[in-house]
């Protein structure tokens, strides 16, 4: 019988030494900024807003996903940053949409995680602005890949309709909402849904489809609110009278059960939630226990640099993420720019894809070195096979990825790595076993995609504070739109001063411009990342996902770990 015999990885930070003061202190600067800007996001509109939702009676949408957590346990607020830098509407009455006016979270409720998505009533009254559809089906994909339940906490007033050509009309436009709602009860994935202010046109249609929908005495459910039927119909009357409680709870059936305030409809919310039983990790676990990380979180930061030149040990870094510090290679010695294996997450198993940093010997030139954190024949070939045994045996995958891209040069092209990089695309577009990617550093070129990147459909994309997230450099790039006007060793060939003058301006512009084009923030703005966490917060949100992927039954292959076809591949590699 085949046993999962799990080694001690990493050294106590004593051995391994702290990065430079210089990358410590860049670090801080960074992590600062992060808890400044989500301060900023989480406040929405401002205090303004917040008490003028009080005194409606109502709670701010951070008082009800915090009302609705389990006491104690962490959120996982994903799509912070959607929109962020960005303006709407019509000078000189151009508004912000913080968050894109919606929160989107892992939140525990009842012991099970669920995806809650609840509109921001301070920004707009929960208007849908640009990418709020977008966020709101992005987090609705993720709850139907991995089967957890939906949680709407509605209070939107329909679309913010000086944007509406950008909201309305697209593939993934705001009537993308109700097609996933259609899609999640096809699936059998429960959603329960509680209407707590003005719900509007779309925002009248999103709880509809679900399973369970509380109405607070304060909520409405409308095609059309009674300004627009006023003036269309010439008749006097109220929203409530219209689609309140009254109306759709005891008239229409399109609420189920109507209850006096915000803190009794969440407490009705936590109730079906707890209906559906508890999470099958436990089962999953295989009588492990749940085990932390073997240093604290925040040493994670202390081991990996965040000054790009500065190199370190992947293991390092692993050896903070999985329990105990225990984990299995799979394929050593195989592809040494890149380390594969398995560990444990909270007591779950799951696989592991890390780049490593520094030189390494190279297989075909004794003597010879070439650098880590670039994919060559062998690694792409070990992680082609790892990912597919992974699959086979359904084990979730984590993509920690730090990647200039893949190997380039004559040598390249000989060994066929377009086609062995081709196996690895293929069986990552087909993997059916869940994939979470964390972008730790650099995420460059066709290695970014290689390595899972968000066109692959990992579950979910983490960024950090020190991501950088493009084709190339901008100095690299720059170089490529001037190479013309440069001799060999890339210098300005020209004696004319006017034409040096504006071939270094010109450079330098496209240096700055992509620089600014690969800040977090940027990819954030655009969805091109779900969320930016801090490093020492990494290991958190593996944990969430993790059981994540393990809480429902039977809507995947999962094996148990004695029939793993990884036990196969390490005994026909010699291990």
């Amino acid at each position: 019988m085949a046993k999962v015999i799990l080694e001690p990885i990493g050294s106590d930070l004593g051995a391994v030494g702290r990065t430079s003061d210089e990358s410590r202190a860049r670090m801080k600067e960074l992590d600062d900024a992060l808890d400044a800007r989500r301060a900023a996001v989480r406040s929405g509109w401002g205090e303004r807003y917040q008490e003028r939702t009080r005194r409606k009676g109502k709670m701010t949408v951070w008082e009800r996903v915090e009302a609705l957590a389990d006491p104690g346990s962490a959120i996982r607020p994903v799509g912070t940053f959607v929109n962020d830098g960005e303006a709407f509407g019509d000078e000189p009455n151009t508004r912000t949409s913080p968050a894109a006016g919606v929160v989107t979270a892992f939140v525990r409720v009842s012991g099970l995680w669920c995806c809650v998505i609840a509109n921001d009533n301070t920004v707009a009254s929960g208007s849908w602005w640009p990418r709020t559809p977008e966020k709101i089906i992005r987090a609705q994909e993720i709850a139907l890949k991995l089967r957890v339940p939906v949680i709407y906490l509605v209070d939107c007033s329909g679309l913010f309709l000086p944007e509406q050509g950008r909201t309305f009309p697209g593939q993934k436009g705001a009537g993308h909402i109700f097609t996933m709602n259609s899609r999640l009860s096809a699936a059998g994935v429960p959603q329960v849904a509680g209407v707590f202010g003005d719900c509007i046109a779309g925002g009248g249609y999103m709880p509809i489809i679900s399973d369970r929908v509380i109405m607070t005495e304060q909520a409405y459910m409308v095609i059309a609110g009674a300004a627009l039927i006023q003036g269309a119909k010439s008749q006097n009357l109220s929203s409530l009278g219209i689609g309140g409680a009254d109306v759709h709870v005891h008239l229409s059936n399109c609420a189920d059960e109507r209850v006096p305030d915000d803190p009794a409809a969440l407490e009705r919310i936590r109730e079906a939630i707890g209906l559906l039983g508890g999470s099958a990790a436990p089962y999953y676990r295989h009588g492990a226990e749940p085990a932390p990380a073997a240093w604290p979180d925040e040493e994670l930061a202390d081991v990996l640099p965040a000054l790009p030149q500065e190199l370190y040990d992947a293991r390092q870094v692993l050896a903070r993420l999985v329990d105990d510090a225990l984990f299995l290679e799979v394929l050593p010695g195989q592809g040494e720019e890149i380390i594969t294996g398995v560990g444990r997450i909270n007591g779950l198993y799951a696989g592991f894809v890390i780049n490593h940093q520094g030189l390494f010997d190279h297989p075909g030139h004794p003597g010879r070195k070439r650098a880590g954190g670039i994919l060559y024949r062998e690694g792409v070939a070990r992680v082609a096979a790892f990912s597919r045994a992974c699959n086979d045996d359904g084990i979730p995958i984590v993509w920690l990825q730090d990647i200039s891209g893949f190997d380039i040069g004559v040598e390249a092209e000989k060994q066929g790595l377009l086609g062995y990089g081709s196996s690895l695309i293929y069986t990552n577009s087909t993997n059916e076993t869940p994939m979470i990617t964390v972008l730790l550093r650099k995420a460059s070129g066709a290695g970014y995609y290689a390595m899972a990147g968000l066109p692959y459909d990992p579950v979910l994309q983490l960024a950090t504070p020190v991501t950088r997230l493009a084709v190339m450099e901008g100095r690299t790039l720059a170089i490529g739109a001037f190479n013309t006007r440069l001799d060999d060793q890339f210098r300005i060939a020209t004696d004319d001063p006017e034409e040096r003058a504006r071939i270094e301006k010109g450079m330098a512009d496209v240096e700055a411009r992509i620089e600014a084009d690969m800040d977090p923030y940027r990819a954030a703005s655009r969805m091109d990342v779900d969320e930016i966490v801090h490093l020492a917060e990494v290991r958190g949100y593996l944990e969430t996902m993790i059981e994540m992927c393990y809480q429902g039954r039977g809507v995947r292959r999962v094996k148990n770990p004695r029939i793993w076809s990884l036990h196969d591949l390490q005994l026909l590699t010699g291990r």
